[in-house]
């Protein structure tokens, strides 16, 4: 049989008119490229600046405001205040206030005077390598500056080596620099969020891709016992999930949980409602199961790029950091690093939770008004 211009293009046309009618799928093959091309080309970033630093401050002599102003001329540090003592310190830290705590001892101006070369304390999160890195290893640098612009007159002795004092940098929660800690913890987030959207997304549609859906909505349940009745045997998908994750976390990847598991848990079914109520969601946008799964992979580009997970969130442009904020992975990596590296509890994950919290509100009321009793 000879191949057939008229055939060809009879079916090419019916491609096209059946992409026309597809809106959505059409719209897909033109937004995910822009999205990619503007999250990698804008929003990404390895090399973070910027970053909150507080100072416990014992002594406020030339040399320590000198020390402070060259961090703070780095653009690597943004000092944004002090904290009182080594608690209110540890605190920063773990609920992630602060990246750098900067403390400088008592006496500092006069053992450096004397040549007694004092040590100067600089705690870094170390929880994200990537983060911390380039800042903590521009320390000794910096110090040299600051020795330097005041090593002059009497105080001339002082220029040169070994330096006037010293900077230890104390990398806290993750000492070693394994990026198995940063990533580890993170995939729990990502893992739940493209399980839970995607299987959820495709529920209600299923129903009405194989005919089930007039016997659902012959039945008087209202939109928030179909919401509730389809979400809830996929929670334990979500707990099965969480179990098979810390397994290998623990005996493949050695990944310490050194906080308490009450904190880890109460955010773990919040972030397990939040991802299954934006499922449902998709569910009532879209009109088949196809766009249903390009809904939940449109949610999942910008929901792995934008939430800290494979990239510095302070590292981010102030308007990619707001979009991620909106993203529910965001708070939840959060949650999981801090509670399972720095040993954060209650009070250090309020945030989040919060966060977390006001988003399963939003979209639980949006999905609930969305969703009609009708075959349209």
């Amino acid at each position: 049989m000879t191949f057939s211009s008229g055939r060809f293009v009879a079916i090419l046309m019916k491609e096209f008119i059946q992409m026309r009618r597809d809106r959505m799928t059409f719209a897909m093959m033109i937004a995910i490229p822009i999205m990619q091309l503007m999250l990698f080309g804008f929003a990404i970033n390895s090399d973070p600046r910027h970053l909150p630093t507080l100072v416990e401050i014992h002594d406020s002599g030339p040399f320590a405001r000198a020390f402070l102003a060259a961090m703070q001329t780095s653009t690597y540090f943004d000092i944004r205040g002090t904290v009182a003592n080594a608690s209110e310190a540890d605190h920063a830290l773990k609920s992630g206030d602060a990246s750098f705590i900067v403390t400088i001892p008592e006496d500092f101006e006069r053992a450096i005077i004397r040549g007694d070369r004092p040590a100067l304390l600089v705690a870094a999160d170390a929880s994200d390598p990537s983060a911390s890195g380039a800042a903590a290893g521009a320390l000794p640098v910096l110090a040299a500056n600051a020795i330097d612009a005041l090593a002059t007159g009497p105080l001339a002795y002082l220029a040169g080596n070994p330096p006037a004092f010293d900077v230890i940098a104390h990398k806290r929660y993750n000492p070693a620099a394994k990026t198995s800690y940063n990533i580890v913890p993170g995939l729990l987030a990502v893992i739940i969020s493209m399980t839970m959207v995607m299987i959820t997304a495709i529920a209600i549609v299923r129903e009405s891709e194989r005919g089930t859906m007039e016997t659902l909505l012959s039945t008087p349940a209202r939109a928030p016992e179909v919401m509730l009745g389809k979400i809830t045997p996929y929670v334990l998908i979500g707990y099965v999930q969480t179990c098979v994750f810390f397994i290998l976390a623990f005996w493949v990847f050695s990944v310490p949980f050194v906080g308490p598991i009450l904190p880890f848990l109460i955010g773990l079914n919040i972030f397990i409602l939040v991802n299954l109520a934006l499922g449902f969601l998709f569910s009532t946008v879209a009109k088949n199961q196809m766009q249903a799964m390009q809904m939940s992979f449109f949610y999942m580009l910008p929901s792995i790029l934008l939430s800290g997970f494979m990239f510095p969130f302070a590292a981010m442009p102030g308007w990619a950091q707001a979009i991620g904020a909106a993203i529910p992975s965001t708070h939840f990596m959060r949650i999981i690093r801090k509670v399972m590296l720095k040993g954060a509890g209650f009070s250090d994950i309020v945030p989040d939770m919060r966060a977390l919290l006001i988003i399963l509100a939003i979209v639980t009321v949006i999905a609930m008004l969305r969703y009609k009793r009708t075959l349209d």
